[in-house]
């Protein structure tokens, strides 16, 4: 295949910006010496870890070792000992990389060290599409987390064709503040510019102060997940150079998570700007967006990309074709986008494709007539049948968050010896000390969208269970203690 990075060797960009972290920076010259140095030393290893701080070592890491045909197994500085003592046992890589000086858990003491220093050559692009470029855990809600092989051809093809979507050019300047051991920060987020021959500049930490600034000095994108763009809409009433810098912006990208309606609306009216989301996965890469060319409706995911087929399907296997925005069905996909299994799981691999080549993906959702997917949450843990119905957590979420009592909000399912399930929401009140009542969210719900979808069984929380995406961790959800 062709390189995954043209500019690195392009004399045409050799001396503009292609990472920023801070202070720090690295032309595309600088970083092609700086990756070639890494890749030099990575000749003939088969994987490798990196420890993914939010640095610029960690993106010279991962570009040097796609440089030396070497699988990068980025690793989250945040992990447990438990979970990081099972990556490494799982993949087995040969050394870690890690900026000079960064300190090491002891999980980590037995494994060899390289730090990211010194200048070099880049060597000659002679991969595979089919080669492992990266090894992705999963977040691993139902088990240990799982390795998903990341080819070559993965990352090309899901790069262009957000490119395609996005009109993604070298002229493009992203910004953002993601962690960067996962598909968003580091794929979407740096490998993503690298191979457009544009420029990331990374906050190192999320603010809106940086968005602002970054934006003021030239930035034309923001990548987020929603955690950050709500904070980004709970800022804007009281900041309207914030305003003004996202009203400049060219594209605003949420992903990762579903950005609640209510934030949508909020970020629009006060920036004259629409957010456009996305849908992906570890294993997927990316499915469908909001194209840029197309019609930015709050609450889907847009339409599959180039190169994508997508489809939903019932319980049974078979294909729901219904576009009414209302029928709900798995979505399975299949394309060049798609992994090519778990590390050393073969029964995981093979039960999550049918046999014609469609991956599960264990999200539900709708088509609405026109294509676009809306998500209505994870199989596992949003579909709940009640009454006869199937009903998406996610619409009865974005319906909650619409009132002013809500600040936020999850919905699951519970046994229920009438319906089946019976709708639960988990609430967190913007005021504790006048929280809302289960009669004012049911009627609410029951007007916004049907009867049969209202909640039947309010818990309020001081707060909900997230990960480091912002994701929120529905499992864990547990009925505040009445004796306390």
């Amino acid at each position: 295949m062709s390189s995954l990075f043209p500019a690195l060797t392009d004399p045409r960009t050799a001396g503009r910006t292609a990472l920023r972290f801070g202070a720090r920076s690295l032309s595309y010259a600088e970083l092609a010496s700086a990756a070639g140095a890494v890749a030099g030393r990575l000749a003939g290893l088969g994987r490798v870890a990196v420890w993914a701080t939010p640095e610029l070592e960690t993106a010279v890491a991962v570009t040097g070792a796609l440089l030396a045909g070497t699988a990068a197994v980025p690793l989250n500085p945040k992990s447990g000992d438990g979970e990081l003592a099972h990556i490494l046992a799982d993949s087995d890589p040969a050394l870690v990389l890690t900026a000079p000086g960064a300190e090491l858990p002891p999980v980590l003491a037995d494994l060899p060290r390289l730090e990211v220093s010194g200048t070099g050559p880049v060597p000659e692009d002679v991969y595979g599409d089919e080669d492992p470029a990266l090894i992705v855990y999963t977040s691993g809600t139902t088990g240990p987390p799982k390795g998903a092989v990341v080819p070559r051809r993965a990352l090309a093809a899901t790069l262009d064709a957000l490119a395609d979507a996005w009109h993604w050019t070298g002229d493009d300047v992203l910004v953002h503040g993601l962690p960067l051991f996962h598909v968003h920060g580091l794929v979407l987020g740096v490998l993503g510019p690298l191979r457009r021959g544009g420029s990331v500049r990374h906050l190192g930490r999320f603010s809106p102060e940086g968005v602002t600034r970054e934006l003021n000095d030239g930035a034309t994108m923001v990548f987020g997940v929603p955690t950050m763009y709500h904070r980004l809409a709970e800022a804007l009433p009281a900041d309207p150079g914030l305003a003004k810098a996202l009203g400049r912006a060219r594209l605003l990208v949420s992903g990762s998570a579903a950005l609640p309606v209510h934030d949508h609306e909020r970020i629009a009216a006060a920036t004259g700007r629409r957010v456009i989301e996305r849908y992906g996965m570890t294993e997927t890469l990316m499915n469908t967006s909001v194209r840029v060319d197309g019609e930015a409706r709050a609450g889907t995911v847009g339409v599959p990309l180039p190169g994508v087929e997508l489809r939903l399907v019932e319980e049974d296997g078979t294909e729901l074709t219904a576009r009414d925005g209302e029928s709900v069905g798995e979505i399975q996909v299949r394309g060049p986008n798609l992994f090519t299994g778990y590390l050393n799981r073969p029964d995981a691999t093979g039960a999550a494709f049918t046999a014609d080549g469609w991956f599960r993906t264990g999200d539900v959702a709708v088509r609405e007539a026109d294509g676009y997917v809306r998500i209505v949450g994870r199989k596992a843990t949003d579909l709940i049948k009640s009454g006869g119905y199937k009903i998406g957590a996610g619409e009865i979420e974005n319906a909650l968050l619409e009132l002013p009592a809500v600040a936020e909000a999850a919905v699951t399912g519970e046994p229920d010896a009438d319906l089946g399930e019976r709708v639960v929401a988990w609430v967190v009140p913007a005021d504790p000390e006048v929280p809302p009542l289960l009669a004012e969210l049911a009627g609410h719900v029951a007007a916004r969208l049907a009867p049969h979808k209202r909640p039947r069984v309010l818990h309020l929380l001081p707060a909900l269970p997230r990960n480091d995406m912002g994701k929120i961790m529905k499992r864990a959800l547990t009925p505040p203690d009445p004796t306390r």
